[in-house]
């Protein structure tokens, strides 16, 4: 069963090393306009301009339909453009750039996070001295667990799950 998923393994790994750098989206798109704009060019008897155009516009799906192709393989290279285009490029260059967008005001920041649990500490020695001087027997803590993920207290310098970048307070 390994066998048979370790080439989407691979393919998924391709695709988050691609998303996940903008100069890629972007050289990507850049290469396929110009390698299908060649294609097509050959295939269907275009000036390189015409190909380049009509890449352009098959590739952002607007088609304003000047210039389209008439045999079999320049469709198929059309088919091919849109889809790829469609399903693979345009998303991931979005996903890219909504992501850069995206920063969570409300998480807290390890200093932030140091602080509460530093004062959640005094706050229990003050309740186990109160509860001593009135005799009354406080429940044990459960034993603490190390917290790992998005938002963990993790330890200055290490991986948070998170950008690292926060918009200023106001």
């Amino acid at each position: 069963m390994e066998v048979l998923l370790l080439p989407f393994r691979l393919i998924y790994r391709g695709l988050v090393w691609f998303a996940n750098s903008p100069r890629t989206l972007i050289i990507s798109y850049l290469l396929m306009i110009v390698v299908a704009g060649v294609i097509y060019g050959q295939v269907e008897h275009r000036s390189a301009a015409d190909a380049v155009w009509w890449a352009v516009v098959t590739a952002s799906t607007v088609g304003y339909g000047d210039i389209s192709p008439v045999s079999w393989q320049g469709r198929t290279l059309a088919a091919l453009l849109i889809s790829t285009m469609v399903l693979l490029v345009i998303p991931l260059i979005t996903a890219h750039f909504a992501s850069q967008l995206i920063v969570d005001d409300d998480a807290f920041e390890h200093e932030e996070q140091e602080q509460l649990k530093a004062d959640v500490r005094r706050m229990r020695a003050l309740l186990e001295e109160m509860a001593a001087r009135q005799g009354i027997d406080l429940p044990e803590l459960p034993p603490e667990r190390p917290v790992s993920g998005p938002g963990s207290a993790a330890p200055p310098g290490a991986p948070s799950g998170r950008s690292g970048r926060r918009r200023p307070r106001r």
